[in-house]
């Protein structure tokens, strides 16, 4: 989690082009993480890895990216991580791919309005239009990222801590 999102506050500074940076192609990986740790020991541990996710991250990407970017991060983060969580225990009895799919493309609606709000509103950037170009790639990643969820499903009882036997 750590890396995804200090790569993405790295990245994001970096457009491609008019309405898409480089941030929106990492960032999602971040969704898939909670993803796999909600389905694997639940949601109070998704809750875990997003919180010490969100605390380490922040504190990587003030030294890697402008405070506002980085403070923005954060506070989207949280945010979308959260509502990510919370979709997916709703849609976590149906098919396999719901779930994962759904709360990614929602929380990812709010954590780009959330981030390119507070990241660029005022500055020289149309953040407008970049937050429409990396929602899209977003969108598009959320799709692409439930191959290797599908995969690694059969393998999530390697992630359930081990009982201590009395």
């Amino acid at each position: 989690m750590l890396i995804v999102i200090t790569a993405s506050n790295y990245l994001v500074q970096f457009p491609i082009n008019d309405w898409l940076t480089w941030g929106a192609f990492t960032f999602p990986v971040a969704f898939l993480v909670t993803d796999l740790t909600n389905r694997a020991v639940g949601a109070s541990a998704a809750r875990r890895v997003a919180w010490t996710g969100f605390a380490i991250a922040v504190l990587v990407s003030l030294a890697l990216a402008p405070w506002r970017i980085a403070v923005a991060s954060g506070v989207a983060f949280i945010v979308g991580q959260l509502l990510d969580i919370v979709a997916f225990n709703k849609l976590r009895t149906m098919s396999w791919w719901k779930a994962p799919l759904i709360g990614s493309v929602v929380a990812s609606v709010v954590d780009t309005g959330i981030f390119f709000f507070l990241a660029f509103y005022g500055s020289d950037m149309n953040w407008l239009m970049l937050a429409t170009g990396d929602l899209g790639i977003k969108w598009l990643m959320a799709a692409v990222l439930l191959a290797p969820y599908r995969l690694m499903l059969p393998r999530l009882q390697l992630w359930v801590p081990a009982q201590p036997h009395a």
